[in-house]
């Protein structure tokens, strides 16, 4: 794995603005509030040919006996255990604060290498802010500015002669990336809890926990996933603040990124519209999906109650046919050991390649047995079909009249393809091209 480089101090010192400097773009939300950061979050990064994975961590308060603070600090320590070199960042406008000494403190005990960094100086003129941070007994102090660039490359490059070198494979090869997605308070945050075994990330019943996409990587029988917890998406007209929608985004763009979306839904309360919107974005952005919803423990069942709720549910969510649906119970662990089983058969349908000759051989028969309707008084003829790329799964058809295919005629060919190739939790592209020069 790479080396790990994290990023701590006290709330709103500029911890995510430095981050976010470092990665090269805006990956973590800076917003001016103290205590925006509630998780780590996690980016690879490559400075100057070395590689490391950069960990923006929420502000550590030592002695704060606030209920959030406490989380936030369990997690802060959390990524100062993985990381080999800590970003200790302070304020330069503010001056050093008692919790920095006291963060300092607990840095000292770690025995690894710490570069005490001094945020928000401008420039040369403002370096006389430094000198008081001398007072905690160290050598070296950095001085910088997150927000304008100044000072951060002299920084990086000191902490890249200290990282330790990196093995020769690379470790996101053949790495499965899912996005844990849907409203807020489904329970994401405790699935990924449970399928890694440890407290990873924040779990509360307050809605709007988790803010920040946070990636983690999970190996099991010599697969890779980096799963990642987003923000609860909900309805536009309830998101009130800009940071919520600002979460939001984060959300959308990790599904973007991953290979297999998991849709939690809450078994109390259905299918709601924004369940059915979220799906959409998965379907629409060609993710593997599958849907998984949770809770199931705090339902009343009978013999009927699984398969009336999948009814429902695939009702609600037309567009999904394919995916896999399962019930499960983050709290008490039921059925949770399936999931990574039915992620490992999706991600493998999401490269799935079929050739073209099988491909033509069957595709001859569905056209023979169920030709296409006339277009305008003309015969429609499918010539050939071949498959071009994967993840989604898309294949063109050549045909003469590429508008006289009806969408219901697309869904027949769709449903036969799924019926002999499989392509379970993906969503299946057809393209339609005219045959000839004129195509």
């Amino acid at each position: 794995m790479k080396p790990i480089v994290a990023i701590v101090g006290r709330p709103n010192v500029g911890k995510s603005t430095l981050f976010n400097r470092i990665v090269g773009g805006k990956k973590a939300i800076v917003w001016d509030e103290p205590g925006v950061t509630r998780d780590r979050n996690y980016a690879d990064v490559e400075w100057e040919e070395s590689a490391f994975a950069l960990i923006d961590t929420g502000g550590f308060e030592p002695y704060s006996k606030e209920r959030l603070f406490i989380q936030m600090r369990e997690q802060c320590q959390l990524a100062m255990e993985e990381a080999d070199v800590i970003l200790f960042t302070m304020d330069g406008k503010e001056g050093l604060a008692p919790s920095d000494k006291d963060i300092a403190n607990v840095l000292r005990k770690l025995n690894k290498p710490v570069f005490y960094v001094v945020n928000k100086i401008d420039g040369p003129r403002h370096e006389e802010r430094v000198v008081e941070f001398y007072a905690l007994g160290v050598e070296t102090i950095y001085s910088i500015s997150a927000e304008h660039g100044y000072g951060v490359k002299g920084l990086m490059d000191e902490v890249i002669k200290v990282l330790p070198s990196l093995p020769d494979k690379k470790w996101d090869r053949d790495v499965t990336k899912v996005a844990v997605v849907g409203r807020p308070n489904v329970g994401k945050s405790s699935l990924i809890n449970r399928l890694l075994g440890y407290k990873r990330v924040l779990v509360d019943e307050a809605p709007g926990t988790t803010r920040d996409a946070i990636d983690t990587l999970l190996e099991r029988d010599g697969r890779r996933y980096v799963l990642v917890d987003t923000a609860g998406i909900r309805r536009k007209s309830r998101i009130s603040l800009r940071l919520e929608k600002y979460s939001i985004v984060e959300a959308l763009r990790t599904i973007d990124r991953s290979d297999v979306a998991l849709l939690l839904l809450d078994s109390r309360e259905g299918v709601t519209d924004q369940d059915a919107r979220i799906g959409g974005v998965i379907q629409e952005k060609g993710k593997g999906c599958i849907l998984v919803v949770n809770k199931w423990d705090l339902v009343e069942k009978n013999s009927q109650t699984m398969v009336r709720y999948e009814s429902e549910v695939r009702e609600s969510l037309k567009y999904l046919p394919y995916a896999p649906l399962l019930f499960i119970s983050a709290l008490t662990g039921q059925r949770v050991s399936k999931v990574l089983d039915v992620i490992d058969r999706v991600s493998d349908q999401t490269q799935k390649r079929v050739s073209t000759s099988p491909l033509n051989k069957y595709f001859g028969k569905w056209v023979e047995e169920f030709p296409p309707p006339l277009f305008r008084g003309r015969r429609v003829k499918l010539n050939y079909i071949t498959q071009v790329s994967t993840a989604p799964p898309t294949f063109v058809i050549y045909t003469n009249i590429k508008e006289g295919i009806h969408f219901s005629y697309e869904r027949h060919l769709l449903n036969r393809m799924r019926e002999t190739f499989g392509f379970e939790g993906v969503p299946v592209r057809l393209l339609f091209r005219k045959k000839g020069k004129g195509r």
